[in-house]
């Protein structure tokens, strides 16, 4: 989830239908701490601080408060702080770190997808065809990358994806 989205509301929602998220902790947040606990390694420097808090909401309905985590670790490449934001009372931190670390692989598909199919309009109105337009670009997408793999000479992906846009139509 991405750190911009923060929305007690949806988060809360989200927890009481059994959703888990891992989000980047957003500077802004307003939190009361409940339990804080540092482990440090061997050597003395910080691994990891698991902090209990809650965020309160005041709607015209009712208040809402959300309980989460907040897990702060070292990032070891450029030695920066990383907290993240997490509904996963359960999981070790161990776990939920690397969680956060495939966001990006995620992101790089997304990234991919927008340069190379952009969607700039769907050719149907219903829910139906749009999940049927992006499964098809999902698919085509997977394909590609396939063959991208399996060719001897290099290719970027962008170059074979508009290779293979021009031959088929070039054949329609």
């Amino acid at each position: 989830m991405d750190r911009a989205y923060i929305d007690y509301k949806k988060l809360e929602e989200m927890t009481q239908r059994g959703g888990i998220y891992v989000t980047k902790m957003n500077k802004n947040l307003k939190d009361k701490i409940l339990n804080d606990t540092m482990y440090q390694m061997p050597n003395g420097p910080m691994e990891v601080r698991i902090q209990h808090v809650t965020f309160t909401k005041q709607l015209k309905e009712k208040d809402i408060i959300h309980h989460s985590l907040i897990i702060t670790y070292v990032n070891g490449k450029k030695k920066r702080l990383i907290s993240l934001l997490t509904n996963n009372m359960d999981s070790d931190p161990s776990k939920i770190i690397p969680i956060y670390r495939k966001r990006w692989e995620i992101e790089l598909l997304f990234k991919q997808i927008k340069q190379n199919y952009p969607l700039k309009y769907f050719y149907g109105e219903s829910t139906n065809a749009i999940k049927i337009q992006i499964w098809i670009t999902l698919i085509a997408n997977l394909l590609l990358m396939l063959m991208r793999k399996r060719l001897v000479r290099l290719w970027s992906f962008s170059g074979l994806a508009t290779m293979v846009r021009i031959t088929l139509m070039y054949l329609c």
